[in-house]
């Protein structure tokens, strides 16, 4: 899946690489990601590495638009394209298995699963996971099936960070060198992945952000989900902020970090997005109380009227 030449391209019209040029370069067409989940869990709650899961974590992790697991995956996917296939006017579409670590699972239910998702209409899976849930199974099953059934395989891992002084306090249970590893076995198997990282850290700075992308420039991602760090009901981060132990930034600061993570990111690399979202009623605090689409707006804003863009500090 080559990004190079297509980031070039695009950082010409757009200051940096958006996902939706990079599909409709790699699809010629309208395409649209649809979440799919099943029943998995994550060492870092089921008493292997910690009991409680990360800080930020949630009861249901990141699957807010998830349909039940216990429902077939192909029937999630014939109900997603039916419903996103008349909202979005999308003929092509990506699954998305979202909640938890989806490889994190005994290998026959977790190909499985993976079998069942390449029907028609899909043109990738993406399977989010940990660093530390990747070896050489999943990633040669997975090259296989791409080159046997013509889908694109994509690994998302949670990083959120290149400090495993953060990694520490957001209590990851895996090391910087944990995803070192997986990237390296990845890129062995041609299988690309996207790194998942927050830009508004409030116990990091702007080096660590300028670091955390040149990081992701040297162990080949190829595409990157920005996050910033929203705070959810029910969740150890909640407590904290409740406490007044973490004290998020202010926005002005998130935009600053945001475009500095962008011009030290090499060009080739697709940017996901740039900011999460959440319920309203789950969080105590989520993009500083504003729409995440005119915070965005204000990033591209700046890198356009000060002629900024994507990799411009590499």
């Amino acid at each position: 899946m080559p990004t190079s030449s297509a980031g070039e391209k695009a950082g010409i019209d757009f200051p940096y690489y958006r996902f939706s040029d990079f599909l409709k370069e790699r699809y010629s067409g309208r395409v649209y990601k649809i979440p799919v989940a099943v029943p998995c869990s994550c060492p870092n709650r089921d008493g292997t590495k910690g009991s409680d899961g990360c800080i930020f974590c949630g009861d249901e992790a990141a699957g807010f638009e998830s349909l039940d697991p216990e429902i077939p995956v192909s029937e999630q996917i014939r109900q997603n394209i039916g419903y996103m296939g008349k909202k979005y006017k999308a003929g092509k579409f990506i699954a998305y298995f979202q909640n938890y670590s989806n490889t994190y699972m005994e290998s026959d239910r977790f190909m499985g699963y993976m079998e069942e998702a390449c029907m028609e209409k899909i043109v990738a899976l993406y399977i989010s996971t940990r660093p530390d849930c990747i070896d050489g199974q999943h990633v040669r099953f997975l090259a296989g099936l791409s080159k046997d059934r013509g889908v694109d395989m994509v690994i998302e891992m949670g990083l959120q960070s290149s400090s495993d002084r953060s990694l520490n306090i957001l209590k990851r249970g895996h090391t910087v060198r944990d995803f070192e590893k997986a990237a390296g076995l990845l890129n062995d198997h041609g299988i690309p992945f996207c790194a998942h990282m927050i830009n508004d850290l409030p116990f990091e700075d702007s080096t660590q952000v300028a670091k955390n992308a040149r990081f992701l420039n040297e162990t080949g991602a190829s595409q990157v989900k920005c996050h910033s760090l929203y705070v959810l009901r029910g969740t150890r981060l909640g407590e904290m902020f409740m406490e007044g132990e973490m004290k998020m930034l202010e926005c002005s600061d998130f935009i600053e970090r945001s475009i500095l993570f962008l011009r030290n990111l090499d060009k080739g690399i697709v940017v996901q997005r740039l900011m999460g979202r959440a319920p309203e009623d789950r969080t105590l605090f989520c993009n500083y109380g504003r729409s995440w689409r005119a915070v965005v707006d204000d990033i591209v804003a700046a890198m356009e009227e000060n002629g900024w863009h994507q990799g411009d500090l590499v």
